[in-house]
């Protein structure tokens, strides 16, 4: 995992052209060994996170999904405390912490983690897996690292969400 990490990085920061926000999940996904996941961008008029991009999430579901308040599910709440918010199993969790429809989505180890850079927070990525499960250290470091390299594209490049 941690070479398909440092290559992950390492694209986003010798990149040459535009990132393919799908692929870049896709990616993302298959590196950590999960099935689920969402990119989503701040909206800095609105301050709404916006979906850029997902890949496991029901369709009837994408409405509920596409702009997303901060403070709001665990999208929102790891933007709000720009720290990851992590769940061993969504199915059984009573915290509050997520919505009553991403139950909908059936995964159950899951994490959101701020994309951020200097402080500064510019979106949110989140990742799950079928299974209940804790990422390790190592692997929340890895994607608030990624989510740094992500940070800093979306910032050199002036990126608004679609």
């Amino acid at each position: 995992m941690t070479s398909t990490i440092s290559s992950l990085i390492s694209g986003l920061q010798n990149r040459q052209s535009a990132v393919d926000w799908q692929q870049l999940l896709t990616e993302i996904i298959t590196a950590f060994g999960c099935s689920t996941g969402t990119i989503h961008i701040l909206d800095q008029d609105t301050k709404l996170l916006k979906l850029q991009a997902q890949q496991g999430i029901p369709e009837f579901l994408l409405p509920k999904m596409a702009a997303i308040p901060i403070g709001k599910g665990m999208a929102g709440i790891a933007a709000e405390r720009r720290q990851p918010v992590e769940m061993c199993n969504l199915q059984t969790d009573e915290s509050g912490v997520a919505r009553p429809a991403a139950k909908e989505t059936k995964v159950e180890g899951s994490m959101a983690a701020p994309l951020l850079l200097d402080g500064e927070l510019y979106g949110v990525v989140g990742i799950a897996k079928p299974v209940p499960y804790d990422f390790t250290d190592e692997e929340t470091q890895n994607l608030l690292r990624i989510g740094e390299e992500m940070s800093r594209y979306i910032r050199e490049n002036g990126i608004q969400p679609a």
